[in-house]
């Protein structure tokens, strides 16, 4: 007769990525695998922290978004909250992917920090190739529609800092991936300065 274990199994931190952190390249995050968070979408917000829009999760019981789901080494999380500065670290539930016990937190902006500028502050385009790149790689061009269908704000400006990128993550994109970029903020009638 072998006895039976009552050890829990070990929670491993991690994180849900919905903008930059859904491009692999940009971190060494752990075990990142497709998932989708329900009860929220996307949308461009002005902060008093940025004098650029930031892309946050907010909260929506109609939507659902795409991302990844990684581990945290180490669970080192104060060097993933030094990266998403501006951003509070929210333990999320409603994930729909098949793993094993986690500890499971999204980065979005609260709302009290959400600030009505006029005009709206710009997107960094930059940083948005970086974003749309990694829905390419990791859902396809579907995944690229979903992401902008599922993202508000798109009325504020996109900043064109192709010449001098601004954002320290930036990738270079191939001539279909910017076209892909641009195809979508032109369906979308963004206004580029």
């Amino acid at each position: 007769m072998t006895a039976k274990s009552t050890a829990k199994p070990t929670v491993k931190p991690h994180v849900f990525g919905y903008g930059s952190l859904v491009n692999l390249t940009t971190h060494s995050l752990g075990e990142p695998r497709t998932g989708t968070l329900h009860g929220w979408r996307r949308g461009w917000y002005d902060t008093a922290a940025r004098p650029l829009a930031f892309l946050t999760a907010v909260r929506d019981d109609s939507s659902s978004i795409e991302g990844i789901i990684a581990h945290v080494p180490g669970g080192d999380w104060q060097a993933l909250d030094a990266r998403e500065a501006g951003y509070d670290r929210v333990a999320q539930t409603g994930i729909c992917v098949r793993v094993g016990p986690l500890e499971l937190a999204v980065y979005a902006i609260p709302p009290r920090a959400r600030i009505e500028t006029a005009p709206r502050r710009p997107i960094l385009l930059s940083y948005l190739d970086v974003v749309v790149q990694g829905y390419l790689h990791q859902f396809g061009p579907e995944g690229v529609a979903r992401f902008f269908a599922t993202t508000d704000g798109w009325d504020a400006p996109v900043l064109d800092d192709h010449s001098a990128p601004r954002y320290p993550r930036h990738r270079r994109l191939s001539s279909r991936e910017t076209a892909l970029v641009d195809d979508h903020l032109a369906a979308l009638g963004a206004t580029r300065v």
